[in-house]
Order: C-alpha cells, then sequence, then structure tokens
C-alpha cells in the first residue's frame, strides 16, 4: 500500500487547477454503462424485482416534506440495495468539513491516519446547503460567478468527506468497484490515501475500480474512503439550468462487487413485426475480465445466455409466485462479425410471441436477466433489469408509439425537494407520479438533466413517456456577447459528448424513454450536431430532441419550441416543408394565477394534425424550507439566503407547491387534458374516447343534471365500449335524464357526464374521476328577459349645481358629480344599487408572468410607458344632447404621469331607458 501511494498523485494536487481546465473531465472513471445489480443467481433477480416492483400509490402517502426527509433520503438509500448481496450502500453520516476554497483544505485530509474526530457529520447523499454550510444560490440565466471559462473563482467552496467501510468476506477475490450516482460539481476520491479517480457531470454517475486500493477482507482493518468535492468547476458552465445551484455527493455511494469476468454493460432491443403480433429481440452483451484472456477468447471458457420473464401474473394470488415459470422466451448467442459501438460482438437473440406491448396507457413489462457461467455450469454473474417491447418511430409530421400517434400531455420536472434539495426519496418521486397521473399526464421532461435512476424504473412501472435530458445548459452565455457558447468550441467537444454519451449509456434500457435530449437552452454549434449523430447511429429506435438554434435544426426528430404563440404552431404544423412533428417543450407557464390560456392551446393540438402536445413549465415550486427565526419554518426562493446574484421568486413556477399540494391551475390541466371528451352539437351527445391502446371497458360513465343551480337528477350512463379513438354519439333526447328536462321550468340546464375508473390501479383507487365534461342544453321555454315596465314616461335631465341627474320618474335615478365626472348614486325603486363612479384605470397588479422576459416583459413595457402612475383630472362634465328614451352625457379626463403634461382621454357614457 505505501508503495502505492508513492507512485500515485492526484490530479487535484499536481498544481495545474483540474476543475477549471474543460479538457480535463475525468480521471480513471470507467466507461458509462447500465445501472448494474450485481446479483448472485437468476433466481435471486427474479425475487428482487418482485419486491422492488411491488409500488402503488399508497407507497405515495408516506412522501415526507420537513426534517423527517433526511432519515428518509438514508432509509431509502439502504432500501434500494436490500437483497443485492453484491452491493453495499455507503450511505450514512460522513465525518465532513467545509474549506473556504481548495487551497484552504486540510493537508492530506485523504489519508488513514488523519484525525477527523472534530469534524461534524453530514448526512450522505445530501446537499451540503441544505444542512446549514454555505449557502444556496438560485439563479435563471445569470451565473453565480464572473463568467471567465473555464476559469471559476477562487473563493470556491470545497467539501471534504471521510467515511469507513469493510470489505465482507463473501467478496473476498473479487474486482470491487466505487460507485457515485452523482456529485455536484467536480470531485476527486481516495482509498486508503491513494487517489483512484476524478469526475465531473453532476447529474450522472462515476465509477472507479479500487480492488487494489482495499484491505484485504481477512485484514481486519477498515478501510478509508475520503472525497474532495468543488462547489464550481469548468463543467459549472455547462450546467446553468434555472434551479437552485447546491453542492455535495448528493445521490448514493456504492460498492460493487463483480467476478474477473463480468457483465460490464448490456443493450436490450426489440424489432416488431408490421402487424405486432410477434418480436424479435436482441440484447448486446459487454464482458469485461481481469484475467489474462484475450477478449476474443472469453466465449470458450464462458457462456452467456438471456432469457425474458413475464410479470404479468405475479400478483395475481397471495402465495408466492413460481418466478421461475414465468419464462417467456430464451436468448441465443450468435457471433456478429464485427464490434457494435463498444460491443465485442456478444449478440443474443430470440423470438417473443405475441408480446405485451408496453406503452403508457399499459405499460406492460418484461424482465430480462442476463447470466455467465463458467465451464463447469455455473452462474459466476448475473444482471438485470425491466425491458418493455414498444416501438418508437417516424411518420410524416407524426411521432409514433407502437404505430400510433400518441399525444403528448406533459409536464417538465425538476427534482427538488423542499428539505433535502436534490436528494431523492421514493415516496416522493412516487408521490409526483401519482399526482401526474391522476391528473391526466402522460409524460414528462427530464429538465435539464439526467435524473435518479430509480425515477426511471418508477415511469416505466407507472407508464410515463419520457424525454431524457443531458446535463448541458449555458443559458448565461446568452448575456455575454463577448463570449462564444461552448457548443461552439472545440475546447469544450469532449465534455458536451462525454455528457450525452453518458446519458445514453445509463438509460439505454428504459421503455419509457421516447426520445433523448441534447440539452437546454445552450445555443446551437458543431458540438451538438457531432452529438446527435452520434446518439442517432448508436440507438436507432428513439427520436432526438433539441431546441437550441430555433427549434428546427438538423439535430433534432422534433420541432420542439418553448413558449410558442398558438397561431405560430398551428403555422409551423401546417407548412408543407417541415416533416417533423410540433412538441412544445416548454409552455403555459405555470408560475403565479397562470395556466389560463391553456384550453386554447389544446384546442389547436387536439384540431391540428402535425402538433402532438407539450411539456407544461413545470412541476413544483422550488421552494426552500427555511427557518423564519421564531420556531416557524417557510418555503424561501431566491435571495432569501442573502445569496446574490438571485432571480428571486422565478423558482415559484409550477403546478404544485414544494410539498406537491396541487395549485388551483392543475384541476385546469387535469381538464385540458382529460382523455374522454364529451362535446354537443345541435341535439347529439358525441363521446370520444382520446386513448391510443384503451377501450372504455374500464369506466364508468355517469350523468347528473342541473337547473338553474338545482340537481335534477342522476344516475349511470350505459354506454358499449368505445374503442380507442373512436366515438360514441346519441340524441340527447334519447337520454336519461330528458323526461327530468321535459318536465323542468328551468331556464339554463346543464349536463355532466363524468367518467371513474372501475378498477384499481398503480397509481389510483377504483372511482377515481378520469374526466368530466358539463354541457348546456337548450331550453324547453322561451327565456324572458326581466325588464322594468315603464309604460310612456320619459327621461328626465336636469342640472343641480355640480349635480346632473337623470333619472325615469318613479323608477330609477342616476346622479353625476360635474367636478369629479363620476356616477354619485344610482338607485332603483329608491334602493342604491351603486354609491361610488368609476373612474378611469389602466393599471393593474403585475403578476409573476407579466415581468418575464426581462426588458421585452409586459411589466417592463407598462412601467416605461408610466401607466402605473397616470393622474386623472376631470376636465368637464356636461349633458350633449337628450330624447325621450335617452341622455348622451360626456366626461374628458386629462390623464398624466405624475408631475408630467399628459395627453387626454374621453369617456363617454350613454344612458338609455
Amino acid at each position: 500500500m505505501t508503495s502505492l501511494v508513492a507512485q500515485v498523485v492526484s490530479p487535484v494536487e499536481t498544481g495545474h487547477k483540474v476543475w477549471q481546465d474543460q479538457s480535463f473531465i475525468k480521471w480513471r472513471k470507467r466507461d458509462p454503462h447500465v445501472t448494474l445489480h450485481c446479483h448472485e443467481s437468476v433466481e435471486g433477480s427474479l425475487r428482487y424485482w418482485y419486491q422492488r416492483n411491488k409500488v402503488d400509490h399508497l407507497v405515495s402517502d408516506s412522501a415526507v416534506w420537513n426534517d423527517d426527509a433526511v432519515q428518509g433520503a438514508l432509509d431509502c438509500a439502504a432500501f434500494w440495495v436490500k437483497d443485492l448481496p453484491f452491493i453495499q450502500s455507503l450511505s450514512g453520516l460522513w465525518k465532513f468539513f467545509l474549506a473556504p476554497d481548495p487551497t484552504s483544505v486540510p493537508n492530506k485530509f485523504y489519508g488513514t491516519a488523519f484525525e477527523d474526530s472534530e469534524w461534524e457529520t453530514l448526512p450522505v447523499p445530501s446537499n451540503w446547503e441544505t444542512h446549514g454550510y454555505d449557502r444556496p444560490i438560485y439563479t435563471n440565466v445569470i451565473y453565480p460567478f464572473p463568467v471567465d471559462p473555464p476559469n471559476v473563482p477562487d473563493d470556491n467552496p470545497t467539501g471534504c468527506y471521510r467515511t469507513h467501510f469493510d470489505i465482507p468476506k463473501e467478496w473476498q477475490g473479487r474486482r470491487i468497484l466505487l460507485h457515485f450516482e452523482a456529485v455536484d460539481s467536480a470531485f476527486c476520491a481516495w482509498i486508503n490515501g491513494v487517489p483512484v479517480g476524478y469526475s465531473q457531470d453532476s447529474r450522472l454517475p462515476a465509477e472507479f475500480e479500487i480492488t487494489d486500493y482495499c484491505y484485504p477482507c481477512v485484514s481486519g482493518k477498515k478501510n478509508v474512503l475520503a472525497v474532495q468535492v468543488f462547489r464550481w468547476s469548468d463543467g459549472s458552465y455547462l450546467e446553468d439550468q434555472d434551479h437552485w445551484w447546491l453542492s455535495g455527493i448528493h445521490r448514493d455511494v456504492l460498492l460493487l462487487s463483480k467476478p474477473q469476468v463480468f457483465i460490464a454493460d448490456y443493450f436490450f432491443k426489440s424489432n416488431l413485426a408490421e402487424n405486432f403480433t410477434c418480436a424479435d429481440i436482441q440484447v448486446e452483451v459487454k464482458i469485461e475480465s481481469s484475467l489474462a484472456i484475450p477478449k476474443d477468447k472469453i466465449l470458450a471458457n464462458f457462456t452467456i445466455e438471456a432469457a425474458l420473464y413475464d410479470t404479468g401474473s405475479w400478483y395475481d394470488s397471495e402465495e408466492s409466485a413460481n418466478l421461475l415459470s414465468s419464462n417467456v422466451a430464451n436468448l441465443k448467442l450468435t457471433h456478429s462479425p464485427m464490434g457494435l459501438l463498444g460491443f465485442l460482438g456478444n449478440v443474443l437473440e430470440g423470438k417473443l410471441e405475441m408480446p405485451k406491448l408496453w406503452s403508457a396507457e399499459q405499460p406492460n413489462l418484461y424482465i430480462l436477466v442476463l447470466s455467465l457461467k463458467n465451464a463447469t455450469g455455473e452462474v459466476v454473474d448475473c444482471e438485470s433489469c425491466l425491458v418493455g417491447i414498444r416501438q418508437v418511430s417516424k411518420a410524416p409530421k407524426q411521432l409514433l408509439v407502437n404505430g400510433h400517434p400518441v399525444i403528448l400531455r406533459g409536464v417538465n420536472r425538476h427534482e427538488h425537494h423542499p428539505r433535502v434539495g436534490k436528494t431523492n426519496i421514493e415516496s416522493c418521486m412516487i408521490k409526483d407520479l401519482v399526482l401526474m397521473k391522476q391528473n391526466n399526464m402522460n409524460s414528462v421532461r427530464n429538465s435539464h438533466y439526467p435524473q435518479h435512476p430509480r425515477w426511471y424504473e418508477l415511469c416505466d412501472l407507472f407508464g410515463m413517456y419520457m424525454i431524457d435530458e443531458a446535463n448541458i445548459e449555458t443559458h448565461g452565455f446568452y448575456l455575454c456577447e463577448h463570449l462564444k457558447h461552448p457548443t461552439q468550441e472545440q475546447s469544450w467537444a469532449a465534455a458536451m459528448m462525454d455528457r450525452v454519451i453518458s446519458m445514453v449509456e445509463r438509460d439505454k434500457n428504459h421503455a419509457c424513454i421516447i426520445s433523448w435530449s441534447l440539452g437546454n437552452e445552450a445555443s446551437y454549434g458543431p458540438n451538438h450536431s457531432s452529438a446527435a449523430g452520434w446518439v442517432r447511429e448508436k440507438d436507432s429506435s428513439r427520436l432526438v430532441h433539441y431546441e437550441g438554434g430555433g427549434s428546427r435544426t438538423t439535430s433534432t426528430d422534433i420541432v420542439c419550441p418553448m413558449y410558442m404563440r398558438v397561431w405560430d404552431i398551428v403555422k409551423i404544423a401546417k407548412d408543407p416543408a417541415e416533416p417533423r412533428p410540433l412538441i412544445l417543450c416548454e409552455y403555459s407557464h405555470a408560475m403565479g394565477n397562470s395556466n389560463g390560456n391553456i384550453h386554447e392551446y389544446w384546442e389547436a393540438i387536439d384540431s391540428t394534425f402535425g402538433l402532438q402536445g407539450g411539456f407544461i413549465w413545470d412541476w413544483v415550486d422550488q421552494g426552500l424550507l427555511k427557518d423564519g427565526g421564531d420556531g416557524t419554518k417557510h418555503w424561501a426562493y431566491g435571495g432569501d439566503f442573502g445569496d446574490t446574484p438571485n432571480d428571486l421568486n422565478f423558482c415559484l413556477n409550477g403546478l404544485t407547491w414544494p410539498d406537491r399540494t396541487p395549485h388551483p391551475a392543475l384541476h385546469e390541466v387535469k381538464y385540458v387534458y382529460q382523455p374522454i371528451k364529451v362535446s354537443l352539437k345541435e341535439s347529439r351527445i358525441k363521446i370520444t374516447n382520446t386513448h391510443f391502446f384503451q377501450t372504455t371497458q374500464g369506466l364508468e360513465f355517469s350523468w347528473a343534471t342541473q337547473g338553474d343551480g338545482y340537481e335534477l337528477g342522476s344516475g349511470v350512463l350505459s354506454l358499449p365500449p368505445i374503442e380507442p379513438q373512436s366515438s360514441y354519439e346519441l340524441e340527447w333526447e334519447s337520454g336519461p335524464w330528458y323526461s327530468l328536462l321535459a318536465s323542468s321550468f328551468a331556464e339554463e340546464i346543464f349536463l355532466t357526464i363524468t367518467t371513474t375508473l372501475l378498477h384499481s390501479t398503480r397509481w389510483v383507487e377504483a372511482g377515481h374521476v378520469v374526466s368530466s365534461t358539463q354541457v348546456q342544453f337548450p331550453t324547453t321555454r322561451k327565456i324572458l328577459p326581466h325588464v322594468i315596465k315603464t309604460s310612456d314616461a320619459k327621461v328626465v335631465s336636469e342640472t343641480l349645481g355640480n349635480m346632473v341627474r337623470v333619472s325615469l320618474p318613479s323608477f330609477w335615478e342616476i346622479t353625476w358629480n360635474i367636478q369629479t365626472g363620476s356616477v354619485e348614486s344610482w338607485k332603483v325603486g329608491g334602493i342604491p344599487v351603486m354609491n361610488k363612479g368609476i373612474f378611469p384605470c389602466f393599471w393593474r397588479a403585475p403578476t409573476d408572468n407579466d415581468k418575464g422576459g426581462e426588458k421585452k416583459s409586459y411589466y417592463s413595457r407598462w412601467k416605461e410607458a408610466r401607466i402605473d402612475s397616470i393622474i386623472y383630472h376631470t376636465k368637464s362634465c356636461s349633458v350633449k344632447s337628450t330624447a325621450n328614451d335617452f341622455v348622451k352625457i360626456e366626461v374628458v379626463y386629462v390623464g398624466a404621469p405624475s408631475c408630467e403634461e399628459g395627453s387626454s382621454s374621453h369617456s363617454n357614457a350613454f344612458i338609455h331607458s
């Protein structure tokens, strides 16, 4: 061990500031790959998924949003590796010291002899700012430090972590991998004083081989893991997303144990027949070996097997399921003549008859299990994952899932917890999915970075279409006209490519992902073009998405604008020269009292070929819990922590509060997103099933009628099952409500048709309201207006000093004040109906969305015009003309900003009898 320490020098100790060198993004970091589970057997892998898949809406009831979440995050870290004998979670309370900058880090703090008893403890995973160290910073566009790429400030808080661990004796003779699921923003790690790796990218894993640096299992010595985390690095220039800047080891830290020859990566693919009745299935497998065996000779001593298991019948009875009997397909090894993008020709193929297809409506899943056996037939390594059989393809102006142009009723989602920041808790993730599904959402965009691995499994299980997005955003460069965006600089190409490639390699087997995104608001240039080319060649089974550069570059398969006007998206959809579908990557900004015109978007989407939905911005208010100083806590936003610069409350633009309590606007979203549409045209009621894969057989239809605010009757509406993308029509007079309507004397009669679930699902109990629509019936009798009978009386006008009185004697009178030009009183039958006049005013309290857009915002333009400070003076008020049945009164106001002369405006009042 001493010789190792002498031979290896950490890159952060060479004198070169690698954390601000965009060409140095990793050191000793293993290639990216799918999430590994390191099972001991096929049976063990199936038992693992049997337990892992038993999640439903009841789990969300235990979601916590207060201080209990700190322990909840630690409990989840342990739960996620339960029943995995060759994975050990290192999450827990670690020793922690925050240095103000990298030069102030305690000398050789990573050494085994370093005394850390005076250090405080910090839970891992966590963001250190949510535990009182340093401060959270919220910005939308502007970087929180001077823009001088790739340099970052010398004032760069640096976290020093230490923990101890043992290697189980069962792991003796096996390889040991150290796996960080995510660290913000750059870090270096040591094992027993030996540097083992360096990495950037705050939202993807970093994995290092540490076998040679750990003490032997039988030595009795505890291993020391030390980590140095930089708050700012050159990678921060690629991570300027609209959210809180939070630092530290915010996802789990794991030890993985693998045999000397093991399954290192795999890529599952399916190719459906034209009629979807069978699927050719394939898996490419990468084998890694530390033995002295040439790579092309490994399979002379080992065999690879793959099988598919159907989970559909696992939970049909309370008895223990026979998991092995659920095998539905076996894949056999074929030999490819050449390597396939990193795989050494280890391809297994098979066929699945009558596959259960995956979609957001019907998220049918299988378990793929891979086994590596030695020459004696013993399983030496086993990997598994959830897979879905589905086809994502393109057609003119359409994105197709299993041959259908699905409509994406989506929302953008940041990882955010009001207490633990970017750290994830299973019940809280499930809470998000449950609420999304209950409010008729079927898709999510991971804004704007890859998210926790469990999130993808849950989206597979619950059924959510997903856009998976690379951790690239350089929004702040738009404010620096003297600098090129990194996408246009060759020196940033490797860093950007690495982020895209690592995302695809980790997440490639998830059925929920229908599109890869190259990032967000990072301009457009050759680095994006290169990344798009790599993705398309690597994975032709999904589409590529990127909004930058105007949302219509050659690097996107989807026209994906943000906040585009309704008439403009319709114009693009109708453009015969544009062959791609249009899906709004962001729209209906949900800040404050908002989402008001979302129905206009959906009227266009539902009626225009080529429009396929969009993703609301965004899901949750990003408020952080903060002590109020009086024993209370509140949700804080930008600036509340003394953070400068900041963008104030612009982080509060979700459909839910930070604790996932719905905003009122979420009800509006649920309505426009509902899959069952009801309309009344002339005398026919039309009920449309907009689902693409489900009939209405699992729904119950009910009706209720109201007349003048009172319920007239209600009941069950018996309908035949409506096929997907089909409608059922009936004459309104033939409905069960008609007899009630025919005998009613109500002037306004409404019919409400509601659809509810007949059976419980993973995301809600039976009886949940899926859709509800109200239509107004034509009345059965003529509506007569209420009028005041005036016989032949004439309108009288008279001027009395400073007052003008207009009246219809014995019926009503209105009095104007000549000096102010306003109504002084209005009486009908001697009863006052108005006692204060109306004055001109063209200002209202601005909403948060009025302020969006800086100098181009409505608020800025209104303020520039000084509409908020206009003072009105009455120039004149006089009777202009009279007749038997009306009097014309003209009031002239002069309006000007305070202390300035202005222009005049006229207000004319007309009184009609």
